[in-house]
């Protein structure tokens, strides 16, 4: 397993003006302040005056990724809708995904919220609170078409190694079946080693598949096999006890699915609308 704790960390401004349209500038905070000076629209407190401020775990297209100097995607084009209605700009803090399972960055209030394509479990419900469900998520297995397997059944059967990003759910499907996948530390570097090789298959998200699989050469030499209905649902985090940003983010979130921002936005990011996805049962 790679380490995540050695990843630097990296601030990013993330700035939306229109659809997921996300600009690198620097802090806009004034200065440290007040607590009264850290309070935006709705009495919600913020970590830093000006700013809302966002803990994400880069890569993960198509939710969260760095393209040409600016981090976009579809969790960062909503999250944006929470700080404009909050009056503030969103400000992005790449970290380690395992804190996003203990609540850490916003324990320590580094972060107001937690944007990272996020499963709400259970156990993850301990440390932090979750906001409404936002996308129903399926895991895929991404074969190599060379491997000979067409199952996740065949690939046991064959002997051949399976990837998965560590800390993940994917992962944690995968030691369920009685795996023991080779971990990476990115959805990126997942991927990455199935095109050289150090796998000959991976359990991953299939949205980040979906978004993978548009380049023609990748299309050509790997396939979906297998998606894997594990009823997951994603959702943002904040501290727990914090209920004006939770509201706040919830509010977002339905506003953009009654007024077609929503749609608009998945279209953008993800692919074909299907208007299941935008009411999930709570989870």
């Amino acid at each position: 397993m790679k380490t995540l704790l050695g990843r630097r960390a990296r601030t990013l401004a993330a700035i939306t003006a229109t659809a997921g349209a996300v600009f690198v500038a620097g802090c806009t905070s004034s200065g440290s302040g007040g607590s009264a000076g850290k309070t935006a629209a709705g009495g919600v407190d913020l970590v830093k005056a000006g700013q809302l401020t966002t803990c994400t775990h880069l890569p993960y297209p198509p939710f969260q990724s760095e393209i040409h100097g600016k981090v976009q995607g579809f969790d960062v084009s909503l999250v944006d809708l929470v700080a404009k209605d909050l009056g503030v700009k969103q400000q992005i803090l790449d970290t380690p995904f395992e804190n996003f399972k203990t609540g850490a960055f916003l324990n320590s209030g580094e972060c107001d919220l937690a944007a990272a394509g996020m499963t709400i479990t259970p156990e993850r419900k301990k440390n932090v609170d979750f906001s409404d469900p936002y996308f129903d998520a399926t895991q895929a297995v991404l074969v190599d078409k060379k491997s000979g397997v067409d199952s996740l059944a065949g690939l046991k059967a064959k002997g051949k190694k399976l990837g998965a990003q560590a800390q993940t759910t994917g992962e944690d499907y995968a030691k369920k079946q009685g795996f023991d996948p080779i971990s990476f530390e990115s959805s990126d570097a997942v991927l990455n080693g199935l095109r050289t090789g150090q796998v000959q298959a991976v359990i991953i998200d299939f949205p980040v598949v979906q978004g993978w699989l548009k380049d023609k050469a990748n299309a050509n030499a790997f396939k979906v096999v297998d998606n894997l209905s594990t009823g997951e649902q994603y959702g943002f985090t904040v501290k727990k006890g914090n209920t004006k940003l939770l509201a706040a983010v919830n509010k977002a979130i339905a506003d953009a699915k009654a007024d077609g921002t929503y749609k608009k936005l998945y279209e953008q990011w993800i692919g074909p609308y299907d208007a299941s996805v935008a009411s999930p049962s709570a989870s």
